[in-house]
């Protein structure tokens, strides 16, 4: 068994690494940092996407991403942080599946292992080293848990199935009354 602050330093350096990629994307949608299109250019990248309505989409996703993102690296409300940024990057799943699953080809693959690191690390928890860990897991509780994962997978399943619905749907024709 690993030395408990050997354990915890892993838990540390995976929370850190983990939410800084995950905030540094949330940010390119939400400002436009890194090279992003901030919120108007995502708006219109989720609208072509599927996604309505966009700037809410965009919205989402950035905060479910920096927003989740920065609470990991912190390591505070970990299971809601954890949950929220999986369910940000299941939508990302939905968007990149029919290209397959490697990367290199435009696949799922990436945002995948973020969205499966993310909901390890929430339902883990962040370790001694951690805000929860200061502020006595006040925001850290097995209910928390819980209620941020299903309630994640809730949302995460509405978007998705909307997204999906609104595909399937034939486009209005112009030359109808």
């Amino acid at each position: 068994m690993a030395h408990p602050n050997r354990r915890d330093v892993g838990l540390l350096v995976l929370r850190v690494g983990t939410g800084a990629v995950l905030a540094a994307h949330g940010t390119q949608k939400l400002f436009g940092w890194f090279g992003g299109g901030g919120v108007e250019g995502t708006s219109k990248a989720m609208e072509a996407m599927g996604f309505s309505p966009g700037r809410q989409s965009a919205i989402a996703a950035g905060l479910g991403e920096a927003g989740g993102g920065a609470l990991l690296a912190l390591g505070l409300a970990t299971p809601a942080a954890g949950a929220a940024a999986a369910g940000a990057m299941t939508g990302a799943v939905s968007v990149h599946a029919p290209a397959g699953f490697f990367a290199q080809g435009g696949g799922y693959e990436y945002p995948a292992f973020l969205g499966f690191t993310a909901a390890a690390i929430g339902v883990t928890g962040a370790g001694r080293y951690s805000l929860d860990h200061l502020t006595g897991h006040v925001l850290d509780r097995p209910w928390v848990v819980a209620v941020a994962f299903l309630g994640t997978a809730l949302a995460a399943a509405a978007v998705v199935g909307r997204r999906a619905q609104d595909q399937a749907a034939p486009e209005p024709d112009p030359e109808q009354p």
